[in-house]
């Protein structure tokens, strides 16, 4: 895919602000006692947050675990990001994937919120850098 500066700019905030409704749908559903869902949404709010980021480096990978590949390369191992956030990434799809595709698959109270933690401190670490490297293009 090649985009223009502007282009990635503007796919960049628009996968950002699908990255934000997600998380505030990952509240809504922890609120509603709804924890799996919580789990989903937090995940996929991580995941349109990286993103956002990559489609800035001009990256834009066809896999979930690509995603979280060319993060580690191009922003955990540049020191752009601390390694936190690609552990964050991982715990987050490892439990989307459990409860969405696990027959017994259940989720605890505390392992829903911590999700949900664990995806807005991914999404406030991200906008940080994407903000700051978007100034740069």
């Amino acid at each position: 895919m090649t985009l223009n500066v502007d282009d990635k700019k503007t796919l960049s905030d628009i996968r950002f602000a699908k990255a934000r409704e997600a998380l505030a749908d990952a509240r809504a559903t922890l609120a509603d006692e709804r924890l799996n869902n919580a789990v989903n949404r937090s995940y996929y709010a991580a995941l349109s947050a990286v993103r956002a980021l990559l489609i800035l480096d001009g990256v834009n990978p066809e896999s979930h675990g690509g995603a979280v590949t060319i993060l580690s390369l191009r922003f955990i191992r540049t020191k752009l990001l601390p390694v936190s956030v690609a552990k964050d990434f991982k715990t987050l799809m490892t439990r989307r994937t459990d409860v969405d595709y696990g027959d017994f698959e259940s989720t605890s109270r505390s392992e829903a919120e911590d999700s949900v933690q664990r995806a807005d401190r991914l999404l406030n670490q991200i906008d940080t850098v994407r903000t700051r490297l978007a100034t740069q293009l």
